[in-house]
């Protein structure tokens, strides 16, 4: 059994944990704390000498990080990934600009108003700025949505799971999607999607 080192506040372990329920892979779970250090203690870094979750241990001793290659190596061949050479640049298209310019401020800016008490003057002084960028992205998918009901291919997949992971916990961090009605369609067919779990769901512990 595969052992996923988790945090069940991040949006990049959610997109594996997701992913692992979508194809009933079981796994083991241990809870990890990004806030208290513990991802950059010599043993986790030995592990993942980024020191972020999610980190997955393999069954065959190999560990394997970042989120969206992770839920790549667990998808391929499966109806999650993409079917065709170009829809797998598509895909990757949309995971690059998901890390690129979704990631970076969607989720930090959430994370900063959710889970952090005070900023910094440092990041009082930048969260306009990834506020706006913010802004900018979902201005991107919804235009994007304009025309299909999923990001790639016409079906759901694993640039519906990478987007959906930071976008529909997007208003923790204030953005307003009452303003997207495209993006919000969107989030409700991809919660349909059989196998659905939600961020808060508990996977079973190590």
């Amino acid at each position: 059994m595969i052992t996923l080192y988790d945090s069940l506040i991040s949006g990049n372990a959610y997109k594996v944990r997701l992913v692992l329920a979508q194809l009933a892979v079981p796994f083991r779970a241990i809870e990890m704390d990004p806030f208290d250090g513990s991802t950059r203690k010599p043993d986790f870094l030995a592990k993942n000498p980024n020191g972020r979750v999610p980190t997955v241990l393999l069954e065959d001793g190999t560990y394997l990080a970042e989120s969206n290659a992770i839920i790549w190596y667990f998808a391929e061949g499966s109806s999650l990934a993409p079917a065709s050479r170009l829809e797998r640049a598509q895909t990757l298209q949309w995971l690059f600009f998901e890390q690129y310019s979704h990631e970076p401020y969607i989720a930090v800016v959430r994370a900063w108003k959710h889970f952090v008490s005070k900023l910094s003057p440092l990041q009082e002084l930048d969260l306009p700025e990834r506020v706006k960028r913010g802004y900018a992205a979902l201005d991107v998918m919804e235009k994007h949505l304009a025309s299909r009901d999923f990001f790639v291919g016409g079906r759901y997949g694993l640039a519906d799971i990478a987007l959906y992971a930071y976008t529909h916990v997007a208003p923790e961090g204030d953005f307003e999607l009452a303003r997207y009605p495209r993006i919000r369609a969107w989030l409700a067919r991809v919660a349909a999607q059989p196998g659905h779990v939600t961020i808060t769901a508990q996977p079973p512990r190590a």
